[in-house]
């Protein structure tokens, strides 16, 4: 089945009741029994919903997984991954990413004995040498947030797997209408659902995709003894979105390349962060590995300045400024101040994390009027 028709149908039955052509929305926190024991598949909503399984179908389906399981948000799925793992443990992770997952990481797992490395995995090789008989987890994003790293997934899963370490990929700038982590080796795939699987900016919510039987029997049972899973209207809006997610996907790449392809040759720019340009260090991995190249991109002026970002960022018309991304309406952010506040600001600069970088997260209006509103709050620095 194409991803098109996936995302239209995947997971998605006429409820048998009434025929209603929309999963409905089960509302309810408990279901009666006919006896102790003897029930319809449904005991308790926190354990089971019939609309949350019908949103989970569906994530399988659009990343080629077996079992899928949806949470309260991204990171809360992020600590269900984290809580697989024991004291002692060590995680490799790209040293460019979201800064509510560093801040996890170190503020939240730390304490309880589990060892981060940082680093740079531009190269995969440069994984190697972080590699010991501790080591049972490589976390990767890519595109990476916010400087679009690309990182090799199926090489970074060779090196992983001669070693029987298990990788998880944040795949929440791709999508699954761009890239699909389980068949390039990845052993879990996790999504923060707000932003392009929902796709509105209405709904807060996480998700991990797995073929792993094991691991899916640890989420399964987490989800339910953590209790951090979504209401149902919730699991209703993001099949909603769903819906439209190659339709929203096309038209976010189209402009995303176009307003990259602009930024590039604007005289006030610096350097443009975008892997769908040839110049970006790893745009053949990118190519080779995504289906389109998404609507994320960073920038920096050519007059660099704080003060000179922020101008910008408050002369935007049409560009919003606000957290979160990958929703219909373009938005832009200031990474040092709000999505990576939590990284200590040696570490953002040291991987190339400037306090005057901005972030665009390019939305389906028309190119021409996005590339309007970027010129005219250029023109005010």
């Amino acid at each position: 089945m194409k991803f098109a028709t996936k995302a239209v149908h995947a997971g998605v039955h006429p409820d048998p009741s009434t025929g209603a052509i929309m999963t409905p929305i089960y509302q309810t926190s408990t279901y009666v029994q006919a006896s102790p024991g003897q029930h319809k598949g449904y005991e308790y909503a926190r354990t089971q919903n019939p609309t949350r399984d019908a949103l989970q179908a569906s994530l399988a389906a659009l990343e080629n997984g077996r079992f899928a399981y949806a949470f309260a948000s991204g990171l809360a799925a992020i600590d269900t991954v984290l809580k697989t793992l024991n004291p002692g443990d060590e995680v490799i992770a790209a040293n460019d990413l979201y800064g509510g997952t560093y801040r996890i990481f170190m503020r939240v797992f730390a304490k309880f004995g589990l060892k981060f490395h940082f680093i740079d995995m531009h190269s995969p090789a440069s994984i190697e040498p972080y590699l010991n008989a501790n080591t049972k987890l490589i976390w990767l994003e890519t595109p990476t947030n916010p400087l679009l790293n690309i990182i090799d997934i199926a090489e970074v899963c060779r090196l992983a797997q001669a070693r029987q370490i298990r990788v998880a990929v944040d795949n929440t700038f791709a999508s699954p209408y761009l890239q699909n982590p389980l068949d390039l080796g990845a052993d879990v795939v996790m999504h923060s659902v707000t932003k392009y699987i929902a796709g509105h900016s209405d709904v807060v919510m996480g998700a991990l995709i797995t073929n792993h039987e094991g691991w899916a029997q640890e989420f399964k049972f987490l989800q339910n003894a953590v209790g951090a899973v979504p209401a149902p209207q919730d699991c209703f809006l993001v099949l909603r979105g769903i819906k439209t997610l190659h339709l929203r996907l096309q038209a976010t790449c189209q402009n995303g390349l176009a307003i990259a392809q602009f930024l590039a040759n604007h005289p006030k720019i610096g350097r443009v962060y975008y892997p769908g340009l040839p110049g970006h260090p790893n745009h053949a991995v990118a190519a080779r590995q995504m289906r389109g190249f998404g609507g994320m991109l960073s920038f920096t002026l050519k007059n660099d300045s704080v003060p000179n970002a922020v101008k910008v960022l408050e002369s935007f018309q049409l560009f919003a400024l606000a957290e979160s991304l990958g929703g219909v309406e373009s938005l832009c952010g200031h990474p040092a101040t709000m999505t990576h506040a939590s990284i200590p600001k040696a570490e953002r600069e040291a991987y190339g994390l400037v306090d005057s970088l901005i972030r665009l997260s390019v939305g389906i209006e028309d190119a021409e009027d996005l590339m309007a509103d970027l010129d005219q709050a250029l023109t005010k620095v």
